[in-house]
């Protein structure tokens, strides 16, 4: 504690009805007194003021996490992560450190106001539910996300008063909570024929017996059906077959940051559109690798970066590490410009092809590319499979570029369709699916 924090604790304390009125008798009554000679009239005036001084000092000096009456915070959030749109349940318990009356006299006189980003709380606030005890207050209430990202929750703010009711204060207490939000997924048919039937022929694999099988441990989400039993019984652990991804072919998923806002944009300057476009086109990538990984693959989310580190985004291989995809995504962030946008695109691209798995296929969600950008997107799809939907952004100047994308796209074997931001995620797929052989 410094005493630039005490000087910022005292000058947060402000007077009360009934302290502006101790104060008030007691400047009329020392001048009072001192005119009429009368002692006891100043010495009344007097103590007045210095009970107002002295509970003054007192609360502003006071730190509720520190002395025999120490207070704690304990905030739980269920779901955690939680996922945008759906409803969450906080838990916040402010409870004595150990239990002494000056901490129960603290709790008696608190009042207590939860702090929460405006993505958390939404238009309408919170409204909670509050049980006190003598040693302990508990609050209840939900939050509905608003928004992507991570967000901060606290800390709690108290306002107490003195044991006179001179003086309030209001103080922070604990630490924030940074709650992430993940985006919303649907689950869309990824089982085409040109991802489905082709798994095998198409990466020259051959059927695996059951004697290829690899084994490994159980690990939760696995298909009971696949557990080797007596494998099992031999080591004293479960173990399942390894071989349900033989021939399956990895899927990468990648995200063009430039359909979302520049991220040194002011919240101010960041139309609402263009925030809700960059808020969809996350949601369409997420759930295309999470799609892709429920139907058996080996997944990933790759997202446009000027030095993308491709070879250390692992895919994801079981139902059960499907919350690493979605934790890539919380802190996804638009561009710092067009220029660095188009620039990350062909970068990333490069690195995608050369760190390519056999058999890989490439879903891109994009928005119109440069010359230099669709040059090397185009070699990436001339060495494999690779499905792109073309966003169109709104406003006109980019119908040119857009359809410029599409056909050097297309020329060199990408799988390309187009649709407008907001689309119902199913509907943007089936478009995109319909146009595989």
């Amino acid at each position: 504690m410094t005493w630039r924090d005490t000087l910022a604790r005292i000058s947060r304390v402000r007077l009360t009805p009934r302290g502006i009125g101790a104060a008030c008798v007691g400047g009329v009554l020392i001048p009072l007194g001192l005119v009429l000679t009368l002692p006891d009239l100043v010495g009344l005036g007097a103590a007045a003021l210095i009970a107002v001084a002295v509970a003054w000092l007192v609360i502003g000096t006071q730190r509720l996490e520190s002395g025999r009456g120490a207070l704690q915070v304990t905030r739980s959030v269920a779901p955690n992560p939680v996922v945008r749109d759906r409803t969450a349940e906080v838990s916040l318990l402010v409870a004595a450190h150990q239990a002494s009356g000056a901490a129960y006299e603290r709790l008696s006189r608190l009042r207590l106001s939860e702090q929460a980003a405006h993505e958390l709380a939404g238009h309408q606030g919170i409204r909670a539910r509050v049980s006190a005890r003598a040693d302990r207050i508990t609050v209840h209430y939900s939050l509905t996300p608003m928004r992507r990202g991570r967000w901060s929750l606290g800390p709690l703010l108290t306002t107490r008063t003195d044991v006179f009711g001179l003086v309030r204060a209001t103080q922070p207490l604990g630490r924030a909570t940074h709650v992430p939000v993940w985006p919303r997924t649907v689950e869309l048919a990824v089982r085409t024929r040109s991802v489905g039937d082709v798994d095998h022929s198409a990466t020259g694999a051959r059927l695996q017996s059951s004697d290829d099988s690899v084994l490994r441990e159980y690990v939760a989400g696995d298909d009971p059906r696949r557990v080797h039993w007596a494998s099992a019984a031999r080591r004293g652990q479960l173990m399942v077959r390894a071989d349900e991804s033989a021939g399956v072919r990895p899927v990468s998923v990648l995200l063009d940051r430039s359909l979302l806002p520049h991220w040194q944009e002011s919240g101010s300057m960041r139309r609402p559109a263009a925030v809700d476009d960059g808020e969809w086109a996350v949601e369409l990538a997420a759930s295309i690798a999470t799609s892709f990984l429920d139907g058996g693959h080996p997944a990933r989310l790759v997202t446009t970066s000027v030095a993308p580190s491709v070879e250390g985004v692992r895919f994801a291989t079981t139902r059960a590490s499907r919350s690493a995809l979605l934790d890539a995504c919380v802190d996804i962030r638009g561009h710092r410009g067009v220029s660095e946008g188009q620039h990350a695109t062909s970068t990333t691209a490069r690195a995608l092809r050369l760190a390519r798995a056999p058999g890989e296929i490439v879903v891109a969600v994009l928005g119109p590319q440069g010359p230099d950008a669709r040059h090397d997107l185009a070699a990436l799809g001339a060495e494999g499979t690779c499905w792109a939907l073309l966003v169109a952004p709104r406003g006109a100047g980019f119908q040119h570029e857009l359809d410029q994308t599409a056909a050097e796209l297309r020329a060199s074997g990408w799988h390309v369709s187009t649709c407008e931001a907001r689309t119902d995620p199913e509907r943007a797929w089936a478009l995109l699916a319909e146009r595989a052989p």
